[in-house]
């Protein structure tokens, strides 16, 4: 009833003309004390009737102060379409103050109304050059991760603030957008602005997550020189960064010379020796932890069960999820169990896992069944395999590559076609494998069987040398990975030129003799590339590290840190 009835026609012409028309149409007396009185008394909507029904006096004619009252009684009420007719009346009736238009604006963003807040805002550049109503303009597409959007409007503004930046670099790195975060960051730097603890967390963030430790390096010590305080945010943001980056070593100094009174740092510093398989070194931590008198949460125990899933801990992963609930009454999130289920799935305990899955509290969700599904391919279970899959019911393309790789090592090749059929069929796409490395400055990229690179001629002449010597200490190809029923030459070819075989070799090809050689990859290494890994590490006598979506692998001296168990 009340959007009907702001309906109602007023007078459209522009404010000026009508008094010189209607020299005794007035404000409507004590018009603007009514609604102000509704607001007062916590009746918004009231406010909002009370308008209507005056829009049927003659003498009735809104000031700005009254659609000033008129706005704040929509804020008040959440109404953006009440709002949005009143915006209507303004443009009809030629009412163009500044105040109005900024209380406009924020209606549209605080609703998400970012088209109608952006039509209102690009006139505003006109007369102000106050980046206030910019950051709120980038903080709004920001949310709707509309980084493309908000980037037109950072353009823009005349004028940047800290916050102009800060809200660009955060949100770059939340829509994955890494090299832009860090590009942006180097900007900041460069406008004469100080970067403040939000910058840096955010780009240490970026650093951490596209594995760029040279710039990451470069981010701390101008933090060091800028004598910025080291909070609780920032030091669990370097222990990340370093850890992230293949310098877990880094990440401990760091850890032994700060306070060590916030959970966080604890946290990062458990999750960051559990990626790279420092199991027994985790325990150590967590009892330190406890000494200390700092009080584990839930974050804790998702780190310590991963620790325990990544190193083959089943007895400490089930005393800790123990001490979870009894000791500390932590009720166990889907988390923690997908956590205890991939421990024992990965042991090979499949019925244990697969009854744990049934007697959960909470429902199980994609990972959980995905970790069931890993373990599947791992021992050739194709019994829990078919129940998994039903379950997920193949989400994502990961799931159908687990059970056709289920499939095609054990010969069933007609099922590992069906697979794939139904991928196709459900319009799913297969992620495709990345690997790079940060070398002479620069980040280099690669794909599987890619040419795209410049050195591509030298990267698979030192490829095919490597892949020879591999051969002479042992190496025989993981065939029954490939999902294709071909013959065994052409199986070997499929999975000679993986991208993290080309990083290396490019690694290879671009350093000397004994230089410690960093890969990381979007997806999990996969078992044939692993071994390879472990060979040429005792060949060239380099140490070889991998990051993959999982975890950490050190390569060395024909070993991995992992000791198999990934």
């Amino acid at each position: 009833m009340l959007r009907n009835s702001l309906q109602k026609p007023i007078c459209t012409m522009p404010y000026t003309n009508c008094l010189k028309k209607h020299p005794t149409r007035l404000v409507f007396p004590y018009a603007n004390s009514i609604l102000r009185a509704s607001l007062e008394k916590g009746s918004p909507q009231k406010s909002l009737i009370d308008y209507s029904t005056m829009l049927h006096f003659s003498a009735f004619f809104p000031d700005y102060r009254t659609y000033a009252l008129l706005l704040r009684a929509c804020s008040k009420c959440s109404d953006i379409y009440a709002t949005m007719q009143i915006h209507s009346h303004l443009t009809k009736i030629g009412l163009h103050n500044q105040d109005i238009i900024a209380r406009l604006l924020r209606l549209y963003i605080d609703h998400d109304r970012m088209m109608e807040a952006r039509e209102l805002f690009l006139p505003m550049l006109e007369w102000s050059t106050d980046p206030f109503h910019g950051n709120l303009m980038l903080v709004g597409f920001l949310k709707g991760g509309q980084l493309d959007k908000a980037y037109q409007i950072f353009k823009r503004m005349p004028v940047k603030d800290l916050v102009s930046w800060n809200s660009m670099i955060a949100g770059a790195v939340r829509s994955s957008h890494l090299k832009d975060a860090l590009n942006l960051f180097s900007r900041l730097v460069n406008s004469g602005l100080l970067p403040d603890s939000f910058s840096f967390s955010s780009v240490l963030s970026a650093c951490a997550r596209a594995g760029a430790r040279r710039y990451g390096v470069w981010v701390h010590e101008l933090m060091d020189e800028l004598g910025v305080e080291k909070n609780h945010i920032l030091v669990s943001a370097l222990i990340d960064m370093y850890a992230k980056c293949g310098r877990i070593e880094v990440s401990v100094k760091i850890f032994n010379t700060v306070k060590k009174n916030h959970v966080s740092t604890w946290n990062t510093m458990i999750g960051s020796l559990a990626a790279h398989g420092h199991g027994s070194d985790v325990v150590i931590l967590f009892r330190r932890m406890e000494h200390a008198g700092v009080v584990p949460d839930g974050v804790t125990f998702i780190a310590l069960l991963t620790a325990c899933s990544h190193c083959g801990m089943v007895e400490e992963a089930r005393q800790f999820f123990e001490a979870m609930t009894m000791k500390y009454y932590i009720t166990p999130k889907v988390e923690h169990y997908g956590a205890m289920v991939d421990t024992l799935s990965r042991a090979g305990l499949m019925d244990e896992a697969y009854s744990l899955v049934r007697s959960m509290v909470v429902k199980p969700d994609a990972v959980i069944w995905r970790a069931l599904l890993s373990a599947c391919r791992r021992y050739h279970q194709t019994k829990f395999g078919d129940v998994t899959v039903e379950q997920i019911a193949c989400q994502g393309s990961g799931d159908y590559t687990l059970l056709s790789n289920i499939y095609s090592s054990i010969n069933r090749w007609n099922d590992s076609e069906k697979v794939w059929k139904e991928r196709k069929k459900n319009k799913v796409r297969k992620v495709k494998g990345l690997s790079w490395v940060e070398l002479g400055g620069g980040t280099h990229e690669f794909k599987a069987g890619d040419r795209s690179h410049p050195d591509s001629d030298d990267i698979y002449r030192v490829l095919h040398g490597l892949l020879k010597k591999a051969k002479v200490e042992g190496y025989t190809p993981s065939v029954e990975l490939v999902m294709k029923d071909i013959s065994q030459e052409e199986r070997e070819e499929n999975l000679r030129f993986h991208s993290e075989k080309l990083a290396v070799a490019y690694s290879v090809l671009k350093t000397g003799p004994g230089t410690e050689i960093l890969v990381s990859k979007n997806l999990q290494t996969c078992a044939d590339c692993h071994e390879w890994m472990k060979i040429i590490s005792k060949v060239l006598c380099r140490v070889i590290i991998v990051r993959d979506r999982v975890r950490f692998h050190r390569f060395q001296s024909g070993c991995c840190s992992c000791k198999d168990y990934w």
